[in-house]
This record gives C-alpha cells, structure tokens and sequence, in this order.
C-alpha cells in the first residue's frame, strides 16, 4: 500500500488543496496483491495542506509542547479545522461529514530509583513508545547507570516530580525500597495530577509504607490512588519479568481507559 501510495503521489494525484479517502481491500483480487490480512480493508485519509494550514498546525504544537491534549475537528465537506483542548486522548473516529483526531504528548514514565529494575522498565517502556526519565538522590548509583540513553536526574525526589511528572500524562513509580526516598516521592505524586503512582514492594512492605503515609497526614482520597505492589500478579522474581508485570498493569488500565 505505501508503495501504491508514493505511486499515486509521483503521478500528481494528491495535488492541490481538500481531502480525499483512498480505499484497499475492496475486493479478493486486490487483498491478495496488496498481501492485506484475513480478508483485511484499509480506508487511508489523504489531505493536502496548504499554507493557510499553518495557524492550526502551530496551535497544535503549541498545545503538545505544553504537554496538554488537544482535539483536531476536520470538515471533509468544507475541509475546514478547528483545533480545541480535551481532557483525555481519544482514538481517531469519523461521524458523517466530521473527522475527529486527538494529539497529545507522549506518557511519561518517571522512575524513582536507577538500580537494575529501572534498567529492565526503561528498556521495555522505550520499546512501548513511553518517554522514560530516571531519577535518584545518590550520585553513585546514577554513575552506575547501564540502561538505556534517558535523563538521568539528581535531586530530591519530590522537587523532581513537581518539576518533571505532575501532569495527567505522567506516570510515577518508586523503585528504591528507601523509604526516605520513596516516601518522599510518593508523598509529592499523589497529590499531584498524574495518572499513575505505583510503588514497588511486598505486601508486608506496602502495608507499612500505607502506615507511614497516614502518620504523615496525607488524605486517604491521595493514598487510595496509590498502585502497590506495583504490576500485575504474575509470580514475577526477576527484574525483567518485573518490568514485564508493571508493563502490563500499564497496558490493562489504559486500555480499558482508566
């Protein structure tokens, strides 16, 4: 189909300014030329963008660089659009007439402790199209760090979830088993709008960080958000398999929209 595509682009079709659907797979012949699966059809949106697109396209990298989510609302008769801020991401849809295509920037997974579990998660997040910043207090341990290329930031914890994950897009995870700094983290994350605050530990370990955030006062509508022990149930020991059940926890909750 890209292929087609490019052919129908070198032959000047696309040229000029609206809007055109170009359909495959519409009929057995054509499934099996193009190779589309189990009897698959495609419907792709063509536009044409013209200079007098640029007002919205800045408005929308705008609204993305302010990591908020935004809503592009095309007009397939009239080929007009509007862009207008949303709440959540939605998935692309087409009512009648009317084109709906949500942007917005990319999950941002900040984790709270550089040791070899942050490495396995960074790796499997990047690989899931997340944005991985890693965080720690201990200047040695970030020195040691063997995961993948992401920033690595020194500091408190709570001044880098402020700065850095306390949006609705951001996910925040303590990794450390240091209470005096995974409290901390998680003490600034949950007060915060981020969508995720998960922490890493056992039952017995969760038990006592949740008595310890009592004892410091924090509201139980700012506990009751909190994911831990973090990641599925899924017998999970090593650091890969881990990142694997913490990966899927993810995975679940955003797909049913949670």
């Amino acid at each position: 189909m890209e292929e087609d595509l490019l052919a129908r682009l070198h032959r000047g079709e696309f040229d000029g300014s609206g809007t055109r659907i170009v359909e495959y797979g519409v009929s057995a012949e054509e499934n099996e030329r193009l190779g589309l699966p189990c009897g698959g059809r495609m419907e792709i949106l063509v536009q044409s963008l013209t200079a007098a697109d640029c007002s919205w396209l800045e408005t929308l990298l705008a609204a993305m660089e302010q990591r908020h989510c935004v809503v592009r609302q095309l007009n397939l008769t009239t080929h007009e659009t509007t862009v207008s801020p949303v709440d959540h991401y939605h998935d692309l849809a087409i009512e009648g007439q009317q084109l709906s295509q949500c942007f917005g920037p990319r999950m941002r997974l900040l984790l709270v402790g550089a040791g070899q579990l942050a490495q396995s998660l960074a790796e499997l997040a990047l690989a899931m199209d997340y944005e991985v910043l890693v965080t720690d207090t201990r200047a040695q341990v970030l020195s040691q760090w063997e995961g993948p290329t992401v920033p690595l930031l020194q500091g408190m914890p709570d001044d880098i979830v402020r700065e850095h994950a306390s949006d609705r897009h951001c996910i925040i995870i303590t990794l450390t088993h240091d209470p005096r700094i995974d409290d901390m983290a998680l003490m600034e994350a949950l007060g915060t709008e981020a969508w995720y605050v998960g922490a890493l530990g056992s039952m017995r370990t969760t038990d006592k960080r949740l008595q310890r955030l009592r004892q410091l006062e924090l509201p139980e509508s700012q506990i009751a958000r909190l994911h831990a022990p973090v990641g599925l149930d899924i017998g999970s020991k090593t650091p890969n398999e881990i990142a694997i059940s913490i990966m899927a926890e993810l995975t679940l909750l955003r797909r049913k929209g949670a």
